[in-house]
């Protein structure tokens, strides 16, 4: 009987001889000594792309960097650009307004010039009778008042000009302002990514970050809409500084006209006060003349009677001499030679009597008609001392305005004389006083 202290049992696999365990662990080592070596290469191969990777990356990284801060040095520099623009737009805007203000002014002004004239108008159309002509005073005041009037409508036409042009300068400031705000956010959004770095909090991947926007525009399109915008504000500016010289040059085409008509229409009523006083001293002296004239006349027209009175008693003796003679009876009833010289003396008395009663009647009628010429005279002589009030009251008006005008405290009695001195250059033939 045997005997067995252990009992032996084997796995129901298939046993491997001793051969062919030393040639799998003998493949294992070599297979693990391949991998190794794989192993190796990659690492080495992986280390040599990190390395050409992290270059490329940081290089990538600073093109993007260089290229961001060319745009925004860009962005920056066309708007300054445009900036530059806008403020010559605000600046040509307060100019323009400033001039537009005061041709308004100006236009304003013209109001009470013009009431002046429809006074000095109605003044003058007050003149009674022969003294309402068509005078010069009278030509020059329309004329004034047809400058004014002109004037009127050419700084009205410069103002409607001038706010238009500043709608447009306006419209035009509001696009810049726009493309100025488009630029600054431009500018920071680039600004705000150039300062982004791989270790920043805010980045993330994106869905498609290389898709295009919608309503983009070419970079060659931004260009040129920059410059059109820049283009547009010269543009509009170009013709800005010549309207607000138009606007100084009407103005003071205005001022200037209407002075010049202003003294000439002073002059001319001046000069017509002159030749109305003229005439007026002249139909004084021709009543002065007149009238020693009518008291010549009823002299005269005494003398007359009375040596028509005294030619009536001659008459009246004549007459009793022939009418007492023809009592005479018998043959001394004859035509004698007293007789004829009777009958011719009746006959001169007659004649005399007549011519004496002719020039008598002729002096009644002269003396009748310088009475009447006399009162046409002194009609006209009212006339005339009216038109004189009515044409220094016309130019009274005026001064009362250029006084106003001038804000004058002190009046000066003899400005007119004075002006009259001055634009005559007599300063140094009158006396001085």
């Amino acid at each position: 009987m045997s005997f067995k202290s252990v009992v032996t049992m084997e796995k129901p696999l298939a046993h491997i001889s001793l051969a062919d365990w030393k040639y799998r662990v003998g493949c294992l080592s070599r297979v693990a000594n391949a991998r190794l070596a794989d192993t190796a290469v990659i690492r080495r191969t992986s280390r040599i792309l990190q390395n050409e990777t992290q270059i490329e990356q940081k290089w990538a990284t600073h093109d993007s960097n260089q290229a961001m801060a060319e745009r925004i040095a860009e962005l920056d520099n066309w708007y300054a650009i445009i900036s530059r623009s806008a403020e010559r737009i605000d600046n040509e805007i307060k100019l323009l307004q400033m001039e537009k203000t005061l041709t308004e002014r100006e236009l304003d002004a013209l109001a009470e010039p013009i009431a002046v004239i429809s006074d000095m108008i109605s003044s003058r159309d007050s003149r009674l009778g022969s003294e309402m002509t068509y005078d010069e005073p009278d030509t020059e005041i329309k004329n004034e008042l047809i400058i004014m009037e002109n004037n009127q409508e050419l700084l009205a036409k410069c103002c409607k000009t001038a706010w238009e042009k500043m709608n447009v300068l306006a419209d035009v400031r509001t696009k810049i302002n726009i493309e100025l705000e488009d630029k600054t956010e431009a500018a920071l959004l680039d600004k705000a990514q150039r300062e982004l770095d791989s270790n920043s909090t805010y980045i993330s991947h994106k869905p498609d970050p290389r898709r295009l926007p919608k309503n983009f525009y070419s970079y060659q399109s931004w260009l040129d809409h920059t410059k059109s915008i820049k283009r547009m504000a010269e543009n509009e500016l170009a013709d800005t500084t010549a309207m607000r010289e138009s606007l100084f040059v009407c103005r003071q085409k205005a001022i200037t006209l209407l002075q010049a008509q202003q003294e000439r229409t002073e002059f001319i009523i001046r000069k017509r006060i002159f030749e109305t006083q003229q005439a007026r001293n002249e139909l004084d002296f021709q009543l002065t003349k007149m009238k020693d004239g009518m008291q010549a006349a009823l002299k005269d027209i005494e003398e007359l009677e009375n040596s028509l009175q005294e030619k009536t008693n001659s008459l009246k003796l004549a007459e009793t001499r022939l009418e007492n003679r023809a009592q005479r009876r018998n043959a001394e009833l004859c035509l004698d030679t007293p007789y004829d010289v009777l009958c011719v003396e009746v006959e001169k008395q007659l004649e005399i009597r007549r011519c004496l009663q002719e020039k008598m009647d002729e002096t009644r009628a002269n003396f009748n008609l310088l009475g009447q010429h006399t009162q046409k005279i002194t009609v006209d002589l009212e006339k005339k001392d009216h038109a004189l009030m009515t044409d220094k009251r016309t130019l009274a008006i005026r001064q009362a305005f250029k006084d106003r005008q001038k804000g004058t405290d002190v009046i000066n009695p003899c400005a007119q004389t004075d002006y009259n001195i001055q634009i005559t250059n007599t300063q140094d033939i009158i006396p001085k006083t």
